[in-house]
Formats: C-alpha cells, sequence, structure tokens
C-alpha cells in the first residue's frame, strides 16, 4: 500500500522550534543522529554576485550565427511573454525576416472550435532589406541582456544590427555602412488560422476581412478587424536608425487596440533607455538561482530554456500555446491541455522563477469559463477543460463515459499545487487549487460506480491520444482521481476546512479500482494493453509526475521498472517528450547516468524528431514543451522534492563529478544550495522561506553531519528511520550542513568536462 508520506508531499508539517534567547534553538534531548554543531558563524562565498561575474558566465551559454538560418528553429529569438519575434531569412529572398507574433492575438468565433474559431491569429512579419547581396551573417544572441547583436554583410557593405523585445515594443537600431542602406517593409500576415496547413475549414467558416492602414504623424498602422468582434492593430515608427513596433489586440472593442497600439509608440523612449530598463530585468531575473554542471552543450541548452521561458511566459500574460508568442505555420494554433502545458511550466519551480507562472493565473481568472465547460447538468459543482483550447480556457470538456479527455484540467492543477508547494503560499491553495480541485473531482464523482467486486470504477475515458479507447478505468484518470481526493483531503486540514465532502474523499481512495496492469507493466486501462506505440507517458502518470508509485516502496519497483521498458520498447512513434519523461523517471530511481543516457536521445539528430538548432523542437509544427520538460529532467536529477523530502544531487551522471547549485527552489519553500567537487558532496545550505519543517536527504558522506544555524548556533535535529534528516528550521533562518571539516562554501561554476560548440548554427 502507498505510503502516506509518498503520496502527499506536503502532509508531514512540523511546528517550527521556539526562538530561544540570543537566537539559538533548543537541541533534542538524545538526538538519532551523529549531528553536531559548530557554535561558528558562517557564509557563502557567492562568486556570481557580480555583473560581470555572470555576464562572462551567460556569454559563455550564447547562442551564435555563422551562417544564415533559413528556417524559424534554426535563428534568433526575442519574446517579453506576449510579443515575440524569430529571425531568419525571408523565404526565396535577399531578406532577413523578424517575425511579429503576439501571445494574446486570436480569434473570437467559438462555434469553429479551438483549431480555427478561438485559435492564436498571425499578425505578421517585418524585413531587412539590403541593397546588396547577402554573403554572410555574425550574430550573437546575448542570454544575459536578452538582445540580439551582430553584421549582415553584403556586396554593398555592413549592416550593424542590435534588437529586443521590452514591455511589449520591438526595438532594433540599425546602422549601414559602404554603400548599404537600412531598409524596413512591415509585411501584415492574413488573419486565417495556422492550422489551414493541415485542414480545409470547418464548414460555415467564413475568412476574416481584410486589414486596412493608417498613418498618424510619423507612426504607420495595420488595423485587422475580426467577424468573431475585436480588433488587432500593430504600430510602427523608423526614427533614424531606430524601428520601433507594438501589437495589440482588444475584443469585444473594435477600437482599443488601435489607441493603445497608437500610444505605445507615441510614448516609446529611445532604443537606449528601452535597454537600459530591458537589462535591469533581465539581469535581476538571472540572479533568482545559480546551476552550473560540466556537460558544456547541455549547461548551455539549459540556461537557454531559462531565457525562454521568460521571453514565453509572464504571470501577468496569456498561458503559453504549444509555439509560445512565435506563431508559425503549425496544426497546434491554442493551448493544449493533455500535456503540453503540464510540461511548459514545470522548469519555472526549481528555477525559483514563479514570476513566469500565467498558468496558475489563468486558471485562477478564468473559474467561470472552466464551469460552463462542462454540462449544464453538472455546473453547480464541477468544472473541466478539453483537449485544445484558447488563452480563456473555452473548450466544453468531454463527459466520462463519451470516451474523451477527461482529466486534462485536475493534471493542470497538478501545475498549480507545486506552484504552491514550491512557495507554499496559502492564498494560492485556498483561492485556485482548492476551490477548482474540488470541482473537476466532483466531476469524476458524478460517474464513478461500483461494480459486483466492490470497487468504484470510472467509465470510459481517454489516455490522451492513444488510438484505442478503454472500455473503462483508464490508468490517466484513476492516478488523477487518487492524486486528486489526496490532495483534498491534505488542502482542506491545511486550510481548516471541515468540508462536507470529507467522508466521499475518503471513501474513493479506500474504493477506487486498483490501476490496471498486465505481464508488461501498467497498462492504458481496463482490458488495453500498452499495445501501440505512443508519445504520451499519460498511462504513468501515477509514476511520474505525480510520484503516487515511486521508487521508495520497493514492492512496487519491479512494475515501474518493467513499465517504462515497455513503453520504450514498443518503438515507432516516440518524440522528443517521451526521452524526457523516461529521464525524469530513471531519476527518480537514482540513475543518474541512464536519465542522461535518455535525456541525450532528445539532442540525438539520427532521432526524427530532435532538438533543434536554437533549442527549439518541432513535429508537424513548433511544440514548446519539450525543451522546457528537457531542463525540467536536469532539475530531477540535480535536486528533486517530492513525498516531502528534499533530496539533493539524487542522480547526477557518472561523468559530472563537479555540480553546483545556488537558491533552487524546492517544495517547502526552501532554496537549497550545494556543491559537488570530485563526485562527493561537499555542503548543503537550505534557507526556509516559509517555516516548514525540512526533510533531506543530503547525501553528506566522510563523517559526522554537521547541521548549523546561521548564528552559528546547534540546528534541532533528528533522523528517521530511513535516514532522512529533519530539521526544525524556523521561517527566514539558513541552516548549513556538511560532514568532517568545514569546507570551502563557494558558489561558483564548476570546470567543463565534456566541452560542445555553441547553439545557433556556430
Amino acid at each position: 500500500m502507498t505510503s502516506r508520506r509518498a503520496v502527499l508531499g506536503s502532509a508531514i508539517v512540523g511546528t517550527t522550534a521556539a526562538a530561544l534567547p540570543g537566537g539559538a534553538h533548543a537541541a533534542p534531548a538524545a538526538p538519532s543522529s551523529p549531528v553536531q554543531g559548530s557554535g561558528r558563524r558562517w557564509k557563502l562565498r557567492n562568486r556570481m554576485e557580480s555583473d560581470g561575474a555572470w555576464a562572462d558566465f551567460l556569454r559563455k551559454q550564447d547562442l551564435v550565427w555563422r551562417r544564415m538560418p533559413t528556417l524559424w528553429h534554426e535563428g534568433p529569438f526575442l519574446g517579453d511573454g506576449r510579443l515575440g519575434s524569430m529571425v531568419y531569412r525571408e523565404p526565396e529572398a535577399n531578406s532577413i525576416r523578424f517575425t511579429v507574433q503576439h501571445g494574446e492575438v486570436q480569434d473570437h468565433r467559438p462555434q469553429f472550435g479551438s483549431g480555427w474559431g478561438t485559435c492564436r491569429l498571425p499578425v505578421g512579419h517585418l524585413t531587412l532589406d539590403p541593397v546588396g547581396t547577402i554573403s554572410a551573417v555574425d550574430w550573437r544572441l546575448s542570454l544575459w541582456n536578452a538582445e540580439l547583436t551582430g553584421t549582415i554583410t553584403t556586396d554593398k557593405g555592413t549592416l550593424t544590427l542590435s534588437a529586443l523585445i521590452h514591455d511589449g515594443i520591438f526595438a532594433a537600431r540599425v546602422r549601414a555602412d559602404g554603400d548599404e542602406e537600412v531598409r524596413w517593409t512591415f509585411h501584415p500576415e492574413e488573419a486565417i488560422s495556422p492550422r489551414k496547413i493541415s485542414e480545409a475549414p470547418p464548414a460555415g467558416y467564413v475568412a476574416n476581412p481584410p486589414w486596412s492602414t493608417r498613418t498618424s504623424g510619423d507612426v504607420e498602422q495595420v488595423l485587422q478587424p475580426l467577424l468573431g468582434g475585436g480588433q488587432t492593430a500593430t504600430a510602427y515608427r523608423r526614427s533614424g536608425d531606430t524601428l520601433l513596433l507594438s501589437v495589440a489586440h482588444s475584443h469585444p472593442s473594435d477600437t482599443r487596440a488601435g489607441e493603445v497600439s497608437l500610444r505605445k509608440i507615441q510614448r516609446a523612449p529611445s532604443y537606449g533607455v528601452l535597454r537600459r530598463l530591458h537589462t535591469r530585468w533581465w539581469h535581476a531575473f538571472y540572479r533568482k538561482s545559480f546551476v552550473s554542471f560540466p556537460d558544456e552543450r547541455l549547461q548551455s541548452f539549459h540556461w537557454i530554456q531559462l531565457y525562454k521561458v521568460a521571453s514565453a511566459s509572464r504571470a501577468d500574460g496569456p498561458v503559453m500555446a504549444t509555439c509560445g508568442p512565435w506563431l508559425e505555420p503549425t496544426p497546434w494554433p491554442a493551448v493544449w491541455w493533455n500535456l503540453n502545458v503540464q510540461l511548459e511550466y514545470w522548469l519555472i519551480h526549481g528555477s525559483n522563477h514563479l514570476e513566469l507562472d500565467s498558468l496558475a493565473t489563468t486558471l485562477r481568472q478564468n473559474q467561470e469559463q472552466l464551469i460552463a465547460n462542462v454540462p449544464a447538468a453538472y455546473r453547480s459543482d464541477s468544472a473541466g477543460v478539453g483537449r485544445s483550447s484558447d488563452m480563456f480556457m473555452n473548450r466544453s470538456a468531454p463527459t466520462p463515459g463519451s470516451g474523451g479527455e477527461s482529466g486534462n484540467l485536475t493534471w493542470a492543477l497538478h501545475n498549480v499545487w507545486l506552484s504552491y508547494r514550491h512557495t507554499m503560499d496559502e492564498a494560492l491553495l485556498r483561492d485556485t487549487v482548492y476551490p477548482l480541485l474540488r470541482r473537476t473531482i466532483n466531476y469524476y464523482l458524478h460517474f464513478l460506480q461500483p461494480d459486483s467486486d466492490g470497487k468504484l470504477h470510472l467509465p470510459s475515458t481517454l489516455s490522451p491520444e492513444y488510438p484505442v479507447v478503454p472500455p473503462k478505468d483508464t490508468n490517466y484518470d484513476l492516478a488523477l482521481i487518487r492524486w486528486g481526493c489526496t490532495t483534498l483531503l491534505e488542502a482542506a486540514e491545511r486550510l481548516g476546512v471541515d468540508d462536507p465532502l470529507k467522508p466521499r474523499w475518503q471513501e474513493v481512495l479506500a474504493k477506487l479500482t486498483p490501476y490496471p496492469v498486465d505481464e508488461n507493466g501498467y497498462m492504458i486501462g481496463a482490458d488495453t494493453p500498452y499495445a501501440q506505440s505512443h508519445r504520451h507517458y499519460s498511462h504513468l502518470l501515477m509514476v511520474y509526475p505525480l510520484y503516487l508509485v515511486n521508487w521508495e516502496q520497493p514492492e512496487q519497483r519491479e512494475l515501474i521498472e518493467k513499465s517504462i521498458v515497455h513503453w520504450h520498447a514498443v518503438t515507432g512513434s516516440h518524440r522528443g517528450y517521451s526521452y524526457t519523461g523516461a529521464a525524469s523517471m530513471y531519476a527518480m530511481m537514482g540513475r543518474g547516468s541512464t536519465a542522461l543516457e535518455y535525456l541525450k536521445k532528445f539532442f540525438d539528430p539520427s532521432t526524427r524528431y530532435p532538438c533543434r538548432a536554437n533549442t527549439h523542437y518541432t513535429e508537424a509544427g513548433p511544440v514548446i514543451e519539450t525543451p522546457l520538460s528537457a531542463s525540467q529532467s536536469l532539475h530531477d536529477m540535480l535536486c528533486q522534492s517530492w513525498g516531502g523530502v528534499v533530496r539533493v544531487f539524487p542522480a547526477v551522471p557518472d561523468s559530472w563529478a563537479d555540480v553546483t547549485l545556488h537558491d533552487f527552489r524546492t517544495q517547502g519553500a526552501f532554496l537549497v544550495s550545494a556543491v559537488r567537487k570530485g563526485g562527493v558532496t561537499r555542503f548543503v545550505r537550505v534557507r526556509s522561506l516559509a517555516g516548514e519543517r525540512l526533510e533531506i536527504r543530503h547525501g553528506l558522506t566522510g563523517g559526522a553531519v554537521t547541521a548549523v544555524l546561521d548564528d552559528g548556533s546547534r540546528a534541532r535535529t533528528h533522523t528517521t528511520d530511513d535516514g532522512t534528516l529533519v530539521i526544525e528550521l524556523a521561517k527566514g533562518r539558513e541552516v548549513l550542513l556538511y560532514a568532517g571539516e568545514r569546507p570551502e562554501l563557494d558558489i561558483a561554476p564548476v570546470e567543463l568536462s565534456e566541452p560542445g560548440e555553441p547553439w545557433g548554427l556556430p
């Protein structure tokens, strides 16, 4: 039986020790492990405190181009969470394309579905049109400054370029030398679904009207009306060597976007002022955490993903669509809720970037729509969302029994629960997680029925995109129901809510049918084996990311491993996130080298769908989630915190002798800093942001372990039977752990042992 601690994650919550005079804490009468205090104050020496150190380190992670990118997944990319631009050669032209796309620009005709009626809509693109024939480029995408710089060489001279996006403004500064000239052209694009590349419009669909143009002083505008109401407006101005452009979208107003975009450009500061504001934001962003490991190309990849997710999402902006703010022709011009959106946001937690969590914002702001998505008979107590939707979550949820995907909102709420667990923000639990999770589990409860075996069973639902629908008891949904009921009970206790549904949740946990299993491991559902290759791992959700069934349950290990091996043994349909998912599962097992082996399959150009030159990813169209989930796989190798326990360096590959972590955020709202040298963990420092009891597996070896607080006093600790160190750590306090003599407490980049070339086209 699954242990309560393994399931709940945050169920074991201790009481912070009362502070004694002088800031000391009472020591346990009889410590159960050899933990001793040092009586000396300590402080980390952070060699990444200065701008110079960060600039030097991140410059080594930059993307560079010595060849012209000809496709979107080869070129530089810029963004501010709403406005986005990708840079590559204009097809069949002697020009450079800068795409102009925006995460809030969409259609508003829900009668045509999310693929056509409420899809993301194209805006347009700029071209930089040299006089001469382009012969060479030399570009660098600076992560530290989030700025593209470089030169374009032609047979007439040179164009020197700088470009960035800040606060809704695309800003480019280009200077011409020789006989070259700076010439910009804006090309509006038809306001029709990018899905047109894969299918014809639905019956009755009428194209949106054509755009119009107008001039207001020195500002040009393109105005796009929409049949479903609303307007998209692009405003731009050329002044000297600088081009400024902004996009606005309004609905239902058909004039406000034009007013907003015009005002934005009229009031815009110079490139230099914009750049100062821009770099101030980005420099503060990077300082929130630090990680370094000795694989040069993977380390660079990881830092590029942090740049990417901050370019694609901000907490006050739209939830990320499958392609982020960089719309291209695609069958998926919407938000996909059956895996994509969940994977997109995982890395923001460990990297300490909750300011990017537009997923939690979206769910909180659109609760009424989520209620309206279920049939009217269930709206009094239920909520849900279908496979894909617009940014406002407008998509009907299928009913259990119809063979549709019923668990997507529940899985999305797991992400928001992770945000709660990493912040311990009770308002997030009270106002978003609890009310919505209560409704999405209620939706299931309407359909659970007892059978002759005395167990509760679920009628037919779909394991996302698997080609066979189980007649009942789909593992995807069973795992989410178990997690949801467990989390609701925990949340009610935490919030002090005497919920009348508590007995029902307890009954479900006691009587819900076991997961269907056969000789190959977890099945898709009842009478439905995993028999066809499948990119999704939804049938393994109880293993990852829910950890309901996990490696710390010895009786489950054979089943877990058999299931993962069989999932990958049936080949043909695996995609990038199939490899990142397996990497994270092997990291749970503590097998770092195997995890790295699977992760590197995503970067293997011989696979059908590898990571692309600029770290983006494509299948039938752009899909942003897989590279971002690859960064989470790296996180899972370096630090895990499921089941209420922080695990430091749980699955470091054998080839990574040295690793540095600083301010890695974990569940329980702890910031972990740790250094590994020569394959040995030297020290671990933990700072508490919420006063939760710390349970940690530190991995320290080589002598008695010292646990000392930031004032030099001894920490109050004890050790559990499984070797977990438990520390009472007050909010705002820090504890240092080390074995033997105190080591050097340095936070610094590690030396590279596996060199690799830069990303881009070097």
